[in-house]
């Protein structure tokens, strides 16, 4: 009996109720996992297969040994820990499998039964004895469970574990994970194949792939992270002698349940097979991860939901630059995949763009076929952005137009003129607060309008089919304080930003100077973040967004990951930030920076119910549809939390009193002496 196995494992991109792409994606994998030699291929979670047993749905792998045998189904394995936390609400769907060690009998539908001639299969808590080694499976979250499977089935003398996943990606989590699975054979050997999906969900995530083979503690093959081919299988050839090796005596007496399989995954006929020998993983910078990660999720969303491109509203600052740079990225990644031969993305984007025999020869070229920007000045717009915006349209491509608000703005505020008899003023010219925030709010939900109207009609002006997907860029920071208007130009159908940091947009841009050589971002970075909604002051910017939410992004940056990570209120902020800003701030000046984001997040807490759908990437993200579910109806006086934190700051004010007189008291009686 030989030693040596040959394993596959993959990346798919999966999508639901896609029944017919489904099984195409699957069976291409599977006929590349054999073509390589492989005689066991795992696929991502929920490939194909939810469960009924016992009137229970769960979520199974099902573990199959080929079609021309007569027990072809050999195992029913359902999930035993679920996903029930941040993007995951696993329990609403499936049920877990809790009777540990336990099998029974799983009846198969008729039309099963008709193919496989079987009636019966194991269902539960068990795992393969092949005649050369012994297969275990986790699922997903199992892996990432203080509790996994692994731990015990390695004991018990399972060599080699499989994991089918749907893990979504984030900024900063991919090695996270590489080491979940590294460590989860380091301690007492084992083969450890992890699949995942890959590739929109037809919502808010997006998966990123990163299929891996492990064995005892070394990654020796890695797939990749973010990629348009919709189908990767990845193979690995090692040897189980090296796992035996490893372990030593650290098993235990078998007590797992087996299903006995008359199969082996060596061959006697081995030596000449080399292994693979570990690698060092490369990980992409977070930089890396904005410019691939949602480039990808656009992608997906773009040619499933049949539309032919995008418009961005382009102001010439970070935030909408950083979305028209997303999209330069896929536009870039699609000419390189069509370069090296992929023929379902070709075939996409000609029905994208309406043209059967288009080929994308230059992103740039791409660009301005699925792509339109527009610039929508007012009085209050200074010709630097305008010109920022027109630089950068210019760099990247895309179809580019100017447009004045002026005239729609000044028609609404006539229409209320006329029925109130009043003319509101912005704030410089007279005007209250309430008058002020209205007129920048009227101007920015014109945009939104307009938005729509171009993005629905400006293919039919050009003479050309389709309409466009509107692309947000509000970054997570402006959602977690409210700073936008509710219905305004952020409103959109997608935001490839939405859960993006504003220090990180900047990171991000800085590189695509460098890696696409957009020279035009040098001049946006540089500017100082500003809606341009209140009059200009001698031609030049009144108005910044920092000033108005009285926090620097830094700071919300930290803020954010407090409330949502650690879980803090306005009290337990207050007593982090008073050291972690020390240096800075006193600790009453902490206490009003505390204060005034927990009035402004609760107050503008119900602008996340409508908020555009966002890219999640991080994960201090407001998004209340999915991530963050809390309520949007706050008690914004704080009253208790804010009075305990006034008395800290009074005690620590009492008590630096009270260091000083005595440090002062000490003087005297010494200059005395």
């Amino acid at each position: 009996m030989g030693r040596k196995v040959t394993l596959a494992t993959c990346s798919l991109n999966q999508w639901a109720l896609d029944f017919d792409g489904n099984l195409e994606r699957i069976l291409k994998s599977i006929e590349i996992a054999k073509a390589h030699g492989a005689k066991y291929r795992l696929g991502p979670e929920l490939e194909i297969w939810p469960i009924m047993h016992h009137n229970v749905r769960y979520n199974c792998r099902v573990l199959f040994l080929n079609r021309y045998v007569s027990t072809p189904i050999l195992l029913i394995r359902p999930k035993m820990l679920m996903a029930n936390s941040g993007v995951y609400r696993e329990m609403r769907w499936f049920s877990p499998w809790k009777q540990s060690r336990q099998v029974e009998e799983y009846f198969l539908p008729r039309i099963i039964q008709e193919v496989t001639g079987q009636d019966t299969v194991p269902f539960g808590d068990c795992v393969l004895s092949t005649k050369d080694t012994c297969i275990g499976t986790e699922m997903c979250a199992e892996l990432w469970n203080p509790n996994s499977p692994h731990i015990q089935m390695g004991l018990d003398g399972v060599e080699i574990f499989t994991n089918s996943s749907a893990s979504h990606h984030e900024l900063r989590k991919a090695d996270q994970r590489v080491n979940l699975v590294k460590s989860a054979t380091i301690k007492s050997g084992g083969i450890y194949l992890y699949a995942n999906l890959r590739g929109c969900d037809g919502d808010r995530v997006y998966y990123d792939g990163c299929a891996m083979v492990a064995i005892n503690g070394d990654i020796v093959a890695q797939g990749a992270q973010f990629s348009l081919n919709d189908v990767e299988v990845i193979t690995a050839t090692l040897d189980l002698e090296d796992v035996r090796s490893y372990r030593g005596e650290l098993c235990q007496p078998n007590m797992v349940r087996q299903v006995k399989v008359d199969f082996s995954l060596s061959s006697g006929d081995d030596i000449h097979l080399p292994t693979h020998q570990p690698i060092t993983w490369h990980f992409n910078s977070p930089e890396e991860e904005i410019s691939l990660g949602p480039a990808c999720w656009l992608w997906d969303y773009l040619r499933r939901s049949e539309q032919a491109g995008f418009l961005l509203p382009l102001s010439g600052g970070v935030d909408s630059s950083s979305t028209a740079c997303i999209v330069h990225s896929m536009c870039v990644l699609l000419c390189q995949a069509v370069e090296g031969g992929n023929s379902q993305v070709l075939e996409d984007v000609r029905r994208v763009v309406g043209d059967d025999s288009y080929r994308p020869e230059h992103p740039r070229e791409l660009c301005g076929h699925i792509f339109t920007t527009c610039y929508m000045a007012s009085e209050n717009s200074s010709e630097d952005t305008c010109s920022r915006a027109k630089g950068l349209a210019n760099q990247i491509g895309s179809t580019h137009m100017n447009i004045n608000i002026d005239m729609a703005v000044k028609g609404i505020l006539g229409i209320f003129s006329v029925v109130t008899g009043r003319w509101p003023q912005f704030r410089v010219n007279g005007g209250s607060h309430r008058e002020n925030l209205a007129l920048q709010n009227v101007q920015a939900r014109v945009r939104m309008v307009l938005a729509y109207l171009f993005a629905q009609l400006g293919l039919w002006a050009r003479g050309k089919p389709g309409g466009l997907l509107v692309l947000g860029s509000a970054n997570v920071d402006e959602s977690l304080t409210g700073y936008f208007t509710k219905y305004d130009c952020s409103s959109a159908d997608i935001n490839p930003i939405g859960g993006i940091s504003k220090t990180d947009l900047k990171s991000f841009l800085l590189y695509c100077v460098e890696q696409f050589q957009l020279t035009a971002l040098t001049g946006i970075l540089s500017a100082p973040p500003t809606a341009e909604l209140e009059p200009l002051t001698d031609g030049q910017v009144s108005q910044t967004d920092e000033a108005d939410m009285g926090l620097t992004y830094s700071e919300l940056s930290v803020i954010g990951r407090l409330r949502k990570i650690s879980k803090c209120g306005p009290f337990s902020m207050f007593c982090k930030l008073i050291h972690t800003w020390k240096d800075a701030l006193s600790p009453a000046e902490v206490a009003q920076k505390v204060k005034h984001f927990f009035r402004m997040y609760s107050v503008n807490r119900h602008k996340m119910t409508t908020v555009t759908p966002s890219y999640h990437a991080e994960s201090y993200s407001p998004d209340d549809n999915r991530f963050d579910l809390r309520p949007f109806l706050y008690n914004t006086r704080w009253t208790w939390q804010f009075r305990c934190i006034d008395n800290q700051v009074a005690l620590r004010q009492g008590l630096h009193c009270h260091r000083i007189l005595r440090l002062n008291g000490g003087g005297r009686r010494g200059s005395q002496i």
